[in-house]
């Protein structure tokens, strides 16, 4: 049974913060990377970033449009990754979704098998 579940989505104000955790079960993470995606309504689903301990020394990505607000870590020993937000803006409204995939890091959305829920983010005055 592999499974992925995001949580830490809520309504928040313009500027606010929010930290948002993937936990995965039935896999471990220093097999895998995990991505964060997001999808607002009516829109294509985007990348956010990427975290891989696989990868040799380890990799991190960001979507130019979350670079200097987001940032992406993880916790192995918990096999959970999480994603802060800071700085949020009402464009950053969407359902975030945590993705597996291989070792690879990159947002490359086709690679990605095995997908959490989703957790609703709502930025806005």
């Amino acid at each position: 049974q592999v499974q992925i579940v995001e949580s830490g989505g809520g309504l928040v104000q313009p500027g606010g913060s929010l930290r948002l955790s993937c936990v995965g079960s039935g896999f471990t993470l220093d097999s895998s990377a995990i991505g964060w995606f997001r999808q607002a309504p009516g829109k294509e689903r985007e990348g956010v970033s990427c975290i891989s301990s696989s990868r040799a020394g380890g990799y991190i990505e960001y979507a130019d449009s979350v670079k200097g607000r987001f940032t992406i870590s993880s916790d192995n020993a918990k096999n959970t990754v999480y994603l802060q937000m800071n700085s949020l803006k009402p464009e950053d409204t969407a359902v975030y979704y945590c993705s597996r995939r291989d070792w690879n890091c990159d947002l490359d959305i086709d690679r990605y098998d095995v997908w959490g829920q989703g957790t609703q983010v709502t930025v806005s005055e």
